[in-house]
């Protein structure tokens, strides 16, 4: 039997394909990963995890949304990544780094066993530069703003990739799909943001309903993990230690010497071979 071409995982429902380019004759084009992501009629996922690299980039990962757009980084995906890496036996046995568009994390397996993997995801960051907000605030952080219709109550943060982090007890899904397109596309925001509706719960929890940047409404996210709670902590909200709560399940995040660590199951689903129709739509082989 041929070698598999990809590997699908998911972290607590939020799936990715990895795609180690030693093993697949593609280009990660807007039209290949478009194709691959459609969940009608491609693979399906909320992303492609393309690596490990070893070209002159000086990136190991490279993280597409399933719009064909190229992510910054990625919590699930990055955990997922590292459990790939484990699984081939190329995940130091106490972790290593891992650069991304979005800059360079520390990964590392906490329970084989249970494929727990933990990820240092860096430290937040308020800076209005870093989240690309166009305006002249150094920090939006607990503005009042108007978006479309609404008028809501955001912080903006940036893990790597921008997030805006809407406090509104008691959001439901249907409410972030519905709020959630018009504060991703705002004018705001120079390269789009992954939004965030936060209810906090207690000192160590919070819920969220997560918009997520070219994916669209998403079950979980590490990435909006970390900016929630580190935004829930900046407003005073939470401790350092945050349990998120989610419709996909719970993952941990841990404040330390400045950084957020994420901590949260993966699971392999299954491994496969890309069909030559569907090859046909990836466009021309690498």
């Amino acid at each position: 039997m041929s070698a598999p071409e990809f590997r699908k995982y998911h972290g607590l429902g939020n799936d990715y394909l990895v795609v180690d380019p030693g093993d697949a004759d593609f280009d990660p084009t807007p039209e290949a990963v478009r194709a691959i992501c459609d969940r009608n009629y491609g693979v399906g996922s909320d992303g492609i995890l393309y690596g490990p690299l070893h070209d002159s980039s000086g990136l190991d990962l490279r993280i597409f949304n399933p719009d064909g757009g190229e992510a910054e980084k990625s919590g699930n995906g990055l955990r997922i990544f590292a459990w790939y890496l484990h699984e081939r036996g190329l995940l130091k046995a106490d972790g290593m780094r891992i650069a991304t568009k979005g800059g360079v994390v520390f990964a590392r397996v906490a329970d084989a066993a249970r494929r727990i993997v933990t990820i240092d995801m860096g430290e937040p960051s308020f800076s209005a530069a870093d989240i690309g907000i166009a305006a002249s605030w150094p920090e939006l952080v607990d503005r009042e703003m108007t978006f479309g219709l609404h008028t809501l109550r955001a912080t903006c943060v940036s893990m790597g990739n921008p997030h805006c982090v809407i406090l509104l007890p008691g959001v439901t899904a249907e409410t972030a799909r519905e709020l959630g397109p018009a504060i991703e596309g705002d004018p705001l925001f120079s390269r789009r943001t992954n939004v965030q509706f936060l209810e906090p719960v207690s000192r160590s929890r919070i819920r969220i309903e997560i918009w997520e940047r070219g994916a669209g409404y998403t079950l979980a996210s590490g990435s909006s993990s970390c900016a929630a709670a580190a935004a829930a902590r900046r407003l005073g909200l939470v401790d350092d230690s945050v349990t998120v709560m989610m419709p996909g399940g719970e993952l941990g995040v841990e404040f330390a010497d400045g950084h957020a660590w994420l901590t949260g199951p993966v699971e392999p689903v299954f491994e496969g071979r890309f069909a030559s129709e569907l090859r046909e739509r990836m466009g021309p082989r690498r």
